[in-house]
Parts: C-alpha cells; sequence; structure tokens
C-alpha cells in the first residue's frame, strides 16, 4: 500500500500541477503569514496531524499549533494557526481543508450515529464504502467518532455475501469453502432471512450478517440465535438511520454497521483565514 506521504505528495502533485499560479503572481517569494482553523459549524475533529502533514510536505517551515484533538467534539471556532511563508500556505490550504473536511465529517456523522445508538452492547462498525486509497484514514475517522471498523480490506476477514452463495450453490457449501480454504481467518456470512440464519448458525458461521431485517425479524433473529449457536455474533445492516438505531439496540444484536458513516458524509465547515505579516 502506498504510503500516506506518498498519496499526500500525489494529491499535491494533482492540484499544483506546474506551479501554483495565482500565488507565484500576486505574493512576494518570502512573505511570511499566519492563519487559523476556524471551525463554522459544531462537529468532532479528525485528521489534524494529516493536514499538518500537507504543510510540512510543502515546506517544512510551516508550523501548526493546534488547540483541540482528533475525536474532540468542538463547537464554532478556531481550532489551530499556522505561520511560515505566505506561498506555501496558501498553496497547502485547499488540499489540507479537503481532507480536514472530509474526515471531520466522516468523524461527526459516525458521532450522530453512536449517540443515537445510545448504551447498551450493539456497537457500531464501518463498512468498506470509504474512498480509494483513503481508507485507512476514513477508518481512523469512524474510530475518532467513536465508532469501530469492520474489515480494512478483503484479505483480513471472510465476508461471504449474496453473490458468493449464489456462485457457491447456497449458504452451507460457501461457509464450508470458506473453513477449507483459509481456516485461521473469522467466517461471517450475510443472510436475507430466518432459514439463512439457521443454516449460517449449523454450518459454522462465526458472525452472521442480518441483512435488510425489519425490526420484529432482528429480534426473532437473535432469540434463534440464542437457541442454536449462542457463540455466534449477529450484525445487523441495511436501512440503519438514526431514527431506527435505538429499536435495533433493543433487538439485542452485536453490530450494527452503516455504510452512511463514509459514503455520504457531508463534509464538516472549516475554513483557513489568512493575516498576512510584515515582512522583516
Amino acid at each position: 500500500m502506498l504510503s500516506l506521504d506518498d498519496r499526500l505528495r500525489a494529491a499535491l502533485a494533482e492540484d499544483i500541477g506546474r506551479g501554483d499560479a495565482t500565488t507565484l503572481a500576486t505574493i512576494p517569494a518570502g512573505q511570511p503569514a499566519r492563519a487559523e482553523f476556524l471551525l463554522k459549524e459544531p462537529g468532532v475533529l479528525s485528521g489534524l496531524e494529516v493536514a499538518a502533514r500537507v504543510f510540512a510536505l510543502v515546506d517544512e517551515r510551516v508550523t501548526v499549533t493546534w488547540t483541540a484533538r482528533d475525536g474532540e467534539a468542538r463547537e464554532r471556532g478556531v481550532f489551530g494557526t499556522l505561520a511560515g511563508p505566505a506561498r506555501s500556505l496558501l498553496t497547502g490550504e485547499r488540499l489540507a481543508l479537503n481532507l480536514l473536511q472530509r474526515l471531520s465529517g466522516v468523524a461527526t456523522q459516525t458521532r450522530r450515529y453512536v449517540d443515537a445508538l445510545g448504551e447498551g452492547r450493539t456497537r457500531l462498525l464501518d463498512t468498506r464504502k470509504t474512498t480509494p486509497l483513503w481508507r485507512d484514514l476514513e477508518k481512523q475517522a469512524v474510530r475518532d467518532g467513536g465508532g469501530f471498523n469492520h474489515r480494512a480490506g478483503l484479505d483480513d476477514g471472510i465476508l461471504i455475501k449474496d453473490n458468493h452463495v449464489a456462485a457457491a450453490g447456497g449458504i452451507a457449501e460457501a461457509i464450508r469453502r470458506a473453513r477449507d480454504h483459509a481456516y485461521l481467518l473469522k467466517v461471517e456470512c450475510e443472510v436475507p432471512d430466518l432459514p439463512g440464519l439457521e443454516e449460517a448458525l449449523r454450518a459454522g458461521a462465526d458472525r452472521v450478517l442480518l441483512d435488510n431485517m425489519n425490526d420484529a425479524l432482528l429480534a426473532e433473529a437473535v432469540s434463534l440465535r440464542d437457541r442454536v449457536a449462542p457463540h455466534v455474533t449477529l450484525e445487523a445492516s441495511g436501512n440503519m438511520t438514526l431514527e431506527r438505531l435505538p429499536r435495533v439496540q433493543e433487538s439485542g444484536v452485536d453490530f450494527v454497521s452503516a455504510g452512511a458513516l463514509t459514503h455520504s458524509a457531508p463534509a464538516l465547515d472549516i475554513s483557513l483565514n489568512f493575516q498576512p505579516e510584515d515582512q522583516p
């Protein structure tokens, strides 16, 4: 996997191209500047050090000072400052803000889901519905918001979905093949109904994903699991709205997963306000 610095350099190259024409044309070389990171709406911050790394890659002379930390819920206001050559601050501004706004948006969305889920045994999981090449940062943002991570990729766990079941010829056969092929990995299987759940439980799944079941079916699924294989964990997914989460918690499932934590999180409104300094 590409390192964070490699990805940031590529993103800077995409933005800067042959040079920041506007900044080079309007700002004298060596002019110093200061700037403030301003949060314009309440939210949970994430990606602070990533944003700082953007400026370090643009110019090591830039200094970043934070008055907040990742995972902190803040009201509107200043949460960090920048100092350094004005050209460098302006050139790194857009990428740093794009990442801060995106990651803080994911953290804020996650916190809303965690709060809606409430106290209890059910934990909130993310999915692989992430921005290509930025998954690790978005999954960290989920953790900053109080959620937990599902698989990081296709190689660290088995999740048998409906298309795998169709291609393998059935739930039990897909689980058997998974056990034979990767016996050290946990095996999770998606099922659409209670007969599918019972088949997965008896076939030896470690976790079962209950796909798009209504509240009543979720409660029945928990009861069935408790009778047949109480050691198996249950994950509910599909149509997990904020309003529904308290009822899902009451059903007794172990996990709730929601792609909306990452694929539908609105960016948090953050700006960078400049105050040029007199040249020495």
